[in-house]
């Protein structure tokens, strides 16, 4: 799910940001006393947020951005879209922490949140698991929010794109929020009444190209997700959305192929000093 704080980082869907004076604690005196720096792009963190949570999600953004690990990030357009608007993963606790959490900087209107609880080093994809590492989710969510979907019109998170024609079609028509009912056969059926057009554009480029990098089908998971995502591995979404498929797989856009382990080794990650 696309988290963002409404008051100062006014992106996708909204937790309460309280800005005002207080929580000064260290860091960049601005209540995020955490952070580490990934190819030019940072993540901010409480400190009450784990530090191997802080490194996890760091080296998950690593492996998106640097998907064969050799140390360099593999489309440079996209990485420079993201420094270029302070694209930024903050992290909390949980949602507790998150709306009651005071700031008072600067301006990030181009951020995205994940929590310490939701994210989950040991996330295997190719085992059962008790819960779905969300690192994966929203570390991708700013990289194609705030970067491919801008960099490339195709992939535009607005009708008539290449991206979001494939989506009416998965969803079985054109709708700006979910309807009661989707049509019979709709293979992507997201029902988040907070979620508008674009948004749900964002939620259907996740799917997919986790999809396809094989993170959505250990043991269990299509009876987690099948409510709103039956295309659930790399060999049902060639066949059953090859509209998308053929976009995710187009090597113009050059986008991860590899579902990322938190095992980066292109470079040392650490958090910042």
């Amino acid at each position: 799910m696309l988290k963002t704080p409404t008051v100062i980082i006014s992106v996708i869907i909204s937790f309460a940001f309280i800005s005002c004076k207080g929580d000064k604690d260290g860091g960049n005196g601005y209540g995020f006393s955490k952070s580490a720096t990934v190819f030019g792009i940072k993540i901010l963190a409480t400190k009450s947020t784990g530090d191997a949570k802080i490194l996890h999600a760091a080296k998950v953004m690593a492996q998106y951005l640097d998907n064969d690990e050799d140390g360099k990030v593999d489309n440079q357009a996209v990485v420079d879209q993201l420094k270029s608007v302070n694209a930024t993963l903050v992290m909390f606790k949980d949602e507790d922490e998150a709306d009651n959490f005071h700031y008072d900087g600067p301006d990030l209107n181009h951020a995205q949140g994940l929590w310490d609880e939701e994210t989950i080093p040991s996330f295997n994809k190719n085992s059962s698991n008790s819960r779905f590492d969300a690192s994966l989710e929203e570390v991708l969510h700013l990289i194609t929010h705030e970067g491919y979907s801008e960099v490339y019109p195709e992939l535009a998170e607005k009708k008539g794109s290449k991206l979001a024609n494939a989506m009416d079609k998965a969803r079985g028509g054109y709708f700006e929020s979910p309807p009661a009912n989707y049509p019979a056969g709709a293979w992507y059926s997201y029902d988040d009444k907070t979620c508008e057009y674009n948004c749900m554009i964002t939620e259907y480029f996740y799917w997919a190209l986790t999809s396809l990098m094989g993170g959505q089908s250990y043991p269990g998971r299509l009876n987690e997700i099948g409510h709103e995502w039956k295309l659930n591995t790399p060999e049902k979404l060639k066949t059953g959305d090859p509209d998308v498929y053929g976009i995710l797989t187009d090597p113009q856009y050059g986008l991860p192929s590899t579902l990322p382990d938190g095992e980066y080794d292109g470079h040392i990650i650490s958090l910042d000093k």
